[in-house]
C-alpha cells in the first residue's frame, strides 16, 4: 500500500506544475531587396485657359442703368451697344448748353455790329480812339464767351453719348457686374470682355517651386477632355504670393494658331520641375508603418539571424502606387513588404515562399489485355 501512496503523491505534484508556454510561431514575410530605380511620375498642375487681355468696361458718367443688351457668353464686335443709362438729364443739360451757345452767339454778333459802327465813326473823327478800343474789347469778350459756350456744349454732348456703353474691342462677354435698375457711379465695371487674340494657361505653384519657373521655360499643356497636347512657354510669374493660398500664379503662352476655348481645363507639366528619370529608391506603400517616436519606418531583415529591426525612413514623394524614400535605406537591404503591422523588433521570421501547385502524377496506362485464342476444332 505504501507504493500506491507514493505514486499518488507524484501524480499530484506533476498536476500542480505550470505547463510550458508554446513557442511563438515563426511568421512568414515577403521581402524586397532595395535596389536603385528611376522616377516615373511628373509634377502636374491643373490650369485653365484665359484671355491674355480682359477688359472691364463701365460708363464714363453716373446714372441709373435702364437696359443691358450684353449677355454672358455673347460674342461682341467693336461699336456694339452693351448697356444704356437713363439719358433724360443729360439731354436736358445738352439742350441748356446749346441755348447758351445761341445766346453767346447773339451777344458776339451784337458786339461785332457795334464795333463796326463805331469804327466807321472813328474814321470820320466823330468819336475818340478810346471809345473804339472799348468796343473792340467788348467784341473780344463776347467772342470768348461764345467759344466757352461751344466747348461746354460739346462736353455736354459727349456726356449724353456716354450714357451708351459701347464695346471698344471685339471679344466674348465673360462677366456681368451690374443689372438694369441699378444706379452706377462713373467707372464702375458693368461688363467684362475677354478680348480676341492670344490665350494663356493660368495655374499656380507653391512657393518652394516658384524659383524654378523662369520666364521663357518650356511647358507642356494637355487638354483635360482630350489627348491633345500643346506646347507653351512661361510668359509671366506673379511677383507676390496669393494672400490666402500662398501660391504664385503662372501664365503660360500657348504656341498654337487655334487656341482652346476660354475656360478649358488643362493639365500643365512644367519641364523645369520634371524629375522623371532621376535615380531613387522606391518601395510599395505596404512596407511603411508609423512609429510613435520615429515617424515613418520599415522593417529590415537581418539575414544572419533571420530577425527584423525597425529602420526609420524619410518619405520624399509618391510615384504611382509606390513611395519614394528620401533617406534611411541603402541598396542591398532587405525590407519587409507585407505583414508589417504584426511584427516586433527582434522577432524571428522566415521568407514567404509561393506555393506551387504540384502537377498531377501521370497515371500509368493499363496494360493491354491479350485476347484468348480459341482452340481449333478437331
Amino acid at each position: 500500500m505504501a507504493w500506491l501512496a507514493i505514486l499518488g503523491l507524484v501524480g499530484l505534484t506533476a498536476g500542480c506544475s505550470k505547463p510550458e508556454p508554446e513557442a511563438e510561431p515563426i511568421r512568414s514575410v515577403k521581402v524586397q531587396t532595395v535596389t536603385p530605380s528611376v522616377l516615373q511620375s511628373r509634377l502636374e498642375f491643373s490650369g485653365d485657359v484665359r484671355a491674355r487681355v480682359e477688359s472691364r468696361l463701365g460708363f464714363r458718367v453716373a446714372g441709373k442703368m435702364v437696359r443691358r443688351q450684353a449677355e454672358l457668353g455673347q460674342r461682341v464686335k467693336v461699336g456694339e451697344v452693351l448697356a444704356q443709362l437713363d439719358p433724360q438729364d443729360f439731354r436736358l443739360a445738352n439742350d441748356a448748353a446749346q441755348a447758351q451757345v445761341a445766346a453767346a452767339l447773339t451777344n458776339r454778333d451784337l458786339a461785332a455790329a457795334d464795333y463796326k459802327r463805331y469804327k466807321e465813326l472813328r474814321d470820320q473823327n466823330f468819336i475818340s480812339g478810346a471809345e473804339l478800343e472799348r468796343r473792340d474789347t467788348a467784341l473780344k469778350s463776347a467772342q470768348a464767351q461764345y467759344d466757352q459756350a461751344r466747348a461746354q456744349s460739346s462736353s455736354q454732348g459727349n456726356q449724353a453719348r456716354y450714357t451708351r456703353l459701347v464695346a471698344d474691342v471685339a471679344g466674348v462677354v465673360t462677366g456681368i457686374e451690374a443689372e438694369p435698375g441699378q444706379v452706377v457711379a462713373a467707372g464702375t465695371p458693368v461688363v467684362r470682355i475677354a478680348q480676341d487674340g492670344p490665350r494663356d494657361v493660368v495655374f499656380t505653384v507653391p512657393e518652394d517651386m516658384v524659383a524654378a519657373m523662369a520666364v521663357g521655360s518650356p511647358v507642356e499643356a494637355r487638354i483635360w477632355a482630350s489627348d491633345a497636347v500643346l506646347s507653351g512657354t512661361v510668359r509671366e510669374v506673379a511677383a507676390s504670393a496669393d494672400p490666402v493660398t500662398r501660391t504664385f500664379q503662372v501664365k503660360v503662352a500657348l504656341e498654337t494658331a487655334e487656341p482652346p476655348p476660354l475656360g478649358t481645363t488643362m493639365t500643365v507639366v512644367p519641364k523645369a520641375l520634371s524629375r522623371a528619370g532621376a535615380p531613387v529608391i522606391k518601395l510599395p506603400t505596404s512596407a511603411l508603418w508609423q512609429d510613435a517616436k520615429q515617424g515613418s519606418a520599415v522593417w529590415v531583415l537581418e539575414p544572419s539571424s533571420m530577425t527584423v529591426r525597425a529602420q526609420p525612413v524619410a518619405v520624399a514623394t509618391a510615384d504611382g502606387n509606390e513611395v519614394v524614400i528620401g533617406s534611411g535605406l541603402t541598396p542591398g537591404m532587405q525590407v519587409v513588404t507585407a505583414g508589417v503591422h504584426v511584427l516586433a523588433p527582434g522577432q524571428k521570421v522566415r521568407i514567404y515562399q509561393e506555393r506551387t501547385t504540384a502537377s498531377a502524377a501521370a497515371v500509368p496506362a493499363p496494360a493491354p489485355v491479350a485476347a484468348a485464342s480459341t482452340p481449333a476444332a478437331k
